[in-house]
């Protein structure tokens, strides 16, 4: 078992979860991460966060499915000792119709944005609540509250996560442990590689701020609400979105 404080992030191998994972490598945390079907890119990034902190476990597995959340949590417990921070961030999109949508289709969102969600900190907080400490961040989106069209089950997703973290917060704040979520706007990630050049630019122009994100700033807030410096936030759905919302 490691000294350092172990941080686990769902949904790691690109964009959001990446950018979180190699903060919390590069600030000295052991760093779990994991991801569902990409084992090429999961490796890579293992290999580019081990350049931070030798201390990185890299494992493959359905966020989605209990019992693989469960093995997960049990491997990092096992190499690192209690998780000090959970970062639920892995999620999907369908972008479309909900009228046209099949219902394996809202399933697999569902199963990977909500269960996912609620199978990872169901694991996590048993060993949680015995410590007495933890630090759960749900990845959300603006769209949780505002809704958009043509993401209905997306949208309903995050307005679940934003329920939850607000409810947990509540029931676990007696164990000392804090939940928030990161209400993300329009990211510059790939699941918006579907945009065309002229609805990237039409849509820039509906943000404040008049550009998209970075993960980068996503990590930083997460980082955030993980240390200290935010002890006395819990509950929270705090947005990063140029003022969309």
């Amino acid at each position: 078992m490691l000294g350092n404080k172990t941080a686990f992030i769902t949904g790691a191998s690109r964009g959001i979860g990446k950018a979180i994972a190699a903060l919390f490598a590069v600030e000295g945390y052991n760093v779990a991460i994991m991801c569902s079907s990409s084992q090429r890119e999961l490796e890579e990034t293992e290999r580019e966060l081990k350049i931070y902190t030798p201390n990185v476990l890299a494992i493959m597995g359905d966020v989605g499915e209990y019992k693989s959340a469960r093995t997960a949590v049990e491997e990092i417990e096992r190499k690192f000792g209690c998780i000090d921070v959970l970062v639920n961030n892995a999620g999907i999109s369908y972008v479309g119709l909900f009228n046209t949508m099949q219902p394996t289709q809202w399933k697999r969102v569902i199963d990977t944005n909500l269960n996912g969600v609620l199978n990872c900190t169901h694991a996590a907080v048993q060993n949680m609540i015995r410590t007495h400490r933890g630090n759960i961040i749900n990845i959300s989106s603006m769209w949780g509250e505002l809704g958009a069209s043509c993401e209905a089950v997306y949208s309903a997703t995050k307005g679940a996560v934003n329920s939850f973290t607000k409810s947990m917060a509540k029931e676990l704040a007696p164990s000392n442990i804090r939940v928030n979520a990161i209400a993300c706007g329009v990211i510059d990630t790939r699941m918006n590689s579907f945009l065309k050049p002229s609805e990237r630019m039409a849509l820039q122009e509906e943000i404040p701020l008049r550009r998209f994100g970075n993960p980068e700033e996503v990590a930083r807030l997460a980082l955030y609400l993980a240390e200290n410096d935010s002890a006395y936030i819990t509950g929270q759905i705090i947005s990063i979105d140029g003022g969309m919302s």
